[in-house]
């Protein structure tokens, strides 16, 4: 083939890749896309078996849907380009190669199915300016550059900048933040200056706020409050974790503002809340979610958790696992929120972190809240939790049937060693649901909450459990704590002061206001 060189290596991610062309001249372009395949093969071994599609934007525009590289350059080793015609508008050109949930999943082996490149070109369609032009407005832009940068010098040393401590926003402008920046005058456009009837929630970070920007794209704001200690961290945090990562069940971030005191987040708009407002709030104007509904909740959930664990470039266990920071957009489909406690997890050198324990009572793994013991076993722990709240339709650390049982789980527990699992079932979903189903979701909520992290499985093996591709090993557990009435007794008092101390607390912070 032509430029075989090109066809050598290649770029290969088992959900998308995005290339981002920048400071470009505004024009026309034609852009170059390369493809061989040559990972899998076609022949009779297992490798020739797999199949893999996937779809190509260039400036946010579809230009190959269910794309196959064998298939379109008649077989593996052979080379395809695609020749698109495209416009710069704002200095940045956009390539992204997204796999749409097509193709062979496993083969030749797990995470070999995504999107896969070998040489991309970009050549304007424009003329370049003259070289003696050129050269002329390079030499003005410096010496022009070098003058400004001596007078915003002094004028800073006359203002006393070098001679006392940075501020906090000057301290933030100062890092390499990946990501969008809005001004504050645009968010308060937005929001119409924060009024009060576009407040959507509030947690320990600060206020959340329904806003529209001028092209009519809905956002949520996020607001530090001027009282949270941890503000700072928790910001570069989250910005940091969340702007490095893409996936269908994680939130998606625009950008954030820091400006003065102001430091805020966008967000994408989730039309339906938390599901912690799906399942607790009262019954008037709640969302009714059968039972299909909320297994696809959880197998969505499990999803963006499997990814941060094993999928992305960078592991993360993300320490707040809960229903109020799982979001959910029109059709209900979970997004995972709050990445201000996230913390980075090195599997190759570290089996696990010793860390300060920050998260929610009623969520934390036992080893992680009485060690600080952290692995990705902490945010297995948590989803169990939850996936129980899910079934039940009930609050882990505010149900208690009655006096000899601390929470929900607890309960869980004792019914299922009893026999009597379906007693856990929420009874707002009647009669018309499958009893196997819902015993598949509780059963996968007890062994991930099982005492002992090395028994709780993987989040990738917990969502072939939901989808019914694995059985679920049974849950063996010591029958003689169930007969002990004092198990829980000092527990029992530390929630019911909890709970007083967080009962006025609003359940969520980005969504739907019920007005």
């Amino acid at each position: 083939m032509n430029n075989s060189d090109l066809y050598t290596t290649a770029r290969l991610s088992p959900l998308s890749l995005t290339y981002y062309g920048r400071c470009l001249v505004n024009g026309n372009y034609t852009v170059k896309l390369h493809f061989a395949e040559i990972v899998l093969r076609d022949n009779r071994s297992y490798y020739g078996v797999g199949r893999r599609i996937f779809d190509v934007y260039v400036q946010g525009k579809l230009e190959l849907e269910d794309f196959d590289i064998e298939k379109e350059a008649n077989g593996v080793d052979k080379e395809f380009i695609k020749v698109v015609k495209t416009v710069v508008s704002h200095k940045t050109l956009e390539i992204r190669l997204q796999w749409a949930g097509k193709g062979t999943r496993n083969v030749p082996k797990r995470g070999m199915y995504g999107s896969l490149i070998s040489a991309i070109s970009v050549e304007s369609d424009s003329k370049p300016p003259e070289k003696s032009k050129a050269t002329k407005f390079i030499i003005i832009g410096v010496v022009s550059a070098f003058c400004l940068l001596l007078i915003v010098l002094e004028i800073l040393w006359w203002k006393g900048y070098f001679r006392k401590k940075e501020s906090r926003d000057e301290v933030l402008r100062g890092l390499d933040l990946k990501t969008g920046f809005f001004t504050f005058k645009q968010i308060k456009a937005a929001t119409n200056n924060f009024d009060a009837a576009n407040k959507i929630g509030e947690g320990g970070f600060g206020s959340v706020y329904k806003g529209v920007l001028l092209d009519g794209t809905i956002i949520a704001v996020k607001q530090l409050s001027s009282k949270s200690k941890q503000g700072n961290r928790e910001f570069i945090n989250e910005i940091g974790m969340i702007s490095a990562l893409q996936h269908p069940n994680l939130v998606k971030l625009h950008g954030c503002c820091i400006e003065g005191k102001q430091l805020l987040l966008v967000y994408e708009y989730m039309e339906n809340n938390s599901l912690a407002n799906i399942l607790f709030s009262p019954e008037e104007g709640q969302v009714k979610v059968d039972l299909n509904t909320r297994q696809r909740i959880c197998i969505g959930i499990a999803r963006g958790l499997a990814f941060l664990h094993e999928e992305s470039a960078i592991k993360i266990v993300h320490r707040d696992i809960k229903a109020t920071n799982i979001l959910l957009d029109k059709d209900l489909s979970p997004k995972i929120s709050d990445f201000g406690l996230a913390k980075l997890n090195d599997e190759e050198e570290n089996t696990h972190i010793s860390t300060r324990v920050a998260g929610t009572i009623g969520y934390m793994a036992p080893e992680y809240a009485l060690w600080g013991y952290l692995t990705d076993k902490a945010d297995v722990y948590s989803f169990g939790v939850m996936a129980m709240e899910i079934v039940a339709g009930k609050n882990n650390m505010r149900y208690r049937p009655n006096e000899n049982f601390v929470c929900l789980l607890d309960w869980a527990i004792f019914l299922q060693q009893k026999g009597d699992i379906m007693e856990l079932v929420d009874l707002k979903l009647g009669s018309k649901f499958k009893k196997e189903e819902a015993k598949r979701m509780i059963k996968v909520a007890l062994l991930c909450t099982n005492p002992s992290p090395s028994l709780r499985p993987t989040m990738s093996t917990v969502v072939t459990m939901l989808e019914g591709r694995t059985t679920i090993p049974e849950l063996v557990m010591d029958s003689s704590i169930l007969d002990d009435p004092f198990r829980f007794t000092g527990l029992r008092d530390k929630l019911d002061q909890i709970s007083q101390q967080s009962s006025s607390e609003t359940i969520s912070w980005m969504g739907s206001s019920s007005k």
